[in-house]
């Protein structure tokens, strides 16, 4: 008897196309869902979704939320990302558009994206007789002492920054000795930059130099990267204009990512 062809539609190996549909759908929700709202939207029985979910949580791209029995992205998740951004394509595409940044707003700007509880900067522009600044090409800084940092982390579930900063522990790395040291201080920093529409930073990072940011959204509405500006302390900024070119900016790559 002849071998039958394998069918193109069907998975050939169904544990790893159910993981991938699992991961897929939890990138495009806005906050940590319950395993049986996954087994229902996806049709995979609940028992498969518990090993499976398991196993992702053992690896890091799933956090499990037991006082909620909702489950979320872990911080592997993140790392993903981060692949994706050293590979170039939102680097190619933010690249022109943070020149034109750093032009416009007459000092230095950057891209940047989550990595874990980090950033990563992929795009660094320094404007003319500036200094030379930390976020430079491939350097990684604390994202909650960051401008970038905290816009993408504001534009995250409330669920997701507690488990990626769940105690002072998480909070522990300084720079300068500024920055928030507990939760609740990160919670109140990351309010006020949904309030404002922008984050901000002052000298948590180099003392002497202030920063705003703004999230980059995927097309779930997601935080992918988030652009900043920085500026010397006592320049005569108005950080609300710089705040307003940040975020002409980013709705740009917003566009060019997918974002409708």
């Amino acid at each position: 008897m002849p071998d039958t062809p394998p069918n193109p539609h069907k998975p050939q190996v169904p544990a790893a196309d159910q993981t991938l549909r699992i991961l897929s759908f939890l990138a495009h929700q806005r906050g940590p869902v319950a395993a049986q709202t996954i087994a229902s939207h996806l049709g995979i029985p609940r028992s498969s979704i518990y090993h499976l979910l398991a196993a992702m949580t053992a690896h890091g791209f799933v956090v499990h939320l037991e006082g909620d029995r909702r489950w979320g992205l872990g911080t592997a998740a993140f790392e993903l990302a981060g692949g994706y951004a050293r590979q170039e394509p939102l680097a190619r595409l933010g690249r022109p558009i943070v020149a034109q940044l750093a032009d416009r707003a007459g000092e230095s700007a950057h891209l940047a994206v989550m990595t874990g509880r980090d950033v990563l900067y992929i795009v660094e522009e320094r404007a003319p007789r500036r200094p030379a600044l930390i976020t430079d090409v491939g350097v990684r800084l604390p994202a909650h002492l960051t401008a970038t940092g905290r816009a993408m982390l504001a534009a995250l579930p409330r669920e997701q920054v507690l488990a990626l900063f769940p105690d002072a522990a998480s909070l522990s790395v300084q720079r300068t000795g500024r920055g928030p040291g507990r939760p609740g201080e990160l919670r109140e920093l990351l309010r006020q930059a949904r309030a404002d529409g922008y984050a901000t930073e002052d000298g948590e990072v180099t003392l002497g130099f202030r920063s705003v940011g703004v999230a980059v959204r995927d097309h779930a509405d997601w935080p992918a990267a988030a652009l900043a500006i920085t500026w010397p302390d006592g320049a005569d900024i108005d950080p609300d204009r710089l705040a307003a070119l940040a975020t002409d900016a980013a709705a740009d790559l917003s566009r060019r990512i997918g974002r409708r």
